[in-house]
This record gives structure tokens, sequence and C-alpha cells, in this order.
């Protein structure tokens, strides 16, 4: 684990931020890939991703998922509240089964029409299947963050 672990943190710094060590071989990062300032009004788009590795099992287990917040008066167009002070944040939206809809692919598509990212994210995932692919992990790739536990 220990070998991974400094994996991790060395192809991190590679990021605009490193991932983060929580208990029990989890390993968090946070990113702010793009942003937009409109007239009062300012967004910003964070690349979320959570991943475990589980010794035992043989496998990495990998979340990721796009979120966009703004706050500012909006000028009533159809990408923000309407007309007045305002914040927003949104997320892609879980359904009734806990799972959720739409990938990160279909995420970073709609998105990419408001934003130019500054930080190419798909790489975060690339480079995980590699380091379990390096220690002979399987990679399982999960929809809802609770299935990084």
């Amino acid at each position: 684990m220990e070998e991974i672990k400094k994996e991790l943190i060395k192809i991190g710094k590679m990021y605009p931020n490193n991932f983060v060590e929580k208990r029990g071989g989890i390993f968090l990062l946070d990113l702010i890939i793009a942003r937009r300032k409109a007239f009062l009004r300012t967004d910003k788009l964070t690349y979320h991703s959570r991943l475990k590795v589980d010794i035992n099992k043989k496998v990495m287990i990998f979340f990721e998922i796009l979120k966009e917040s703004g706050a500012g008066i909006g000028a009533g167009g159809a990408d923000d509240f309407g007309t007045g002070f305002g914040f927003k944040v949104e997320k892609t939206k879980i359904g009734i089964d806990g799972k959720r809809e739409g990938l990160i692919k279909e995420q970073s598509d709609l998105f990419g029409k408001k934003y130019k990212y500054e930080f190419d994210f798909n790489r975060i995932r690339q480079d995980a299947k590699s380091i379990a692919k390096r220690f002979k992990l399987d990679f399982k790739y999960v929809l809802n963050e609770r299935a990084v536990r």
C-alpha cells in the first residue's frame, strides 16, 4: 500500500492540486478546472475525484464528477436563475436507484460549451488506471461516490 500511496502522491505533483489521503486507503482530489466571469457574476467548474485502493480485493475503485458553482447577479439567461442576486450549484443527478445519470464525458461535453478548460482532467483517470495496472490491481470505475468507502 505504501508503494501505491507514494506513486499517487508523485503523480499528483503534476496536477494543480495533489491527492489527499483519508482514512481507509481513500484518496481525494479537487481541482478548479475552469472559471468564467461575466458582468457582476463569476462561475467555476470543479473536478472532484475519489479513489480507494483495496489491497485485499486487489482493486482500485475510482469516482469522478464535475461540479459547477457560481455567484453574483444573473442576467436572466437559460444558464442561471434569472434576474437578481443569486447563488447556484449544479451537480449531476443521482437517480432513485442511487446511480448517477450520465458519465463525466457527457458532463464535459456539456460544460465545454460554456467553459475553456485550464487543465485536462481526463489525465487523472488515465494515470489512476496506469497505477492500478502497474500494481496488478483491477480498476473499477463507479458512478456513485458512496461506492468508494
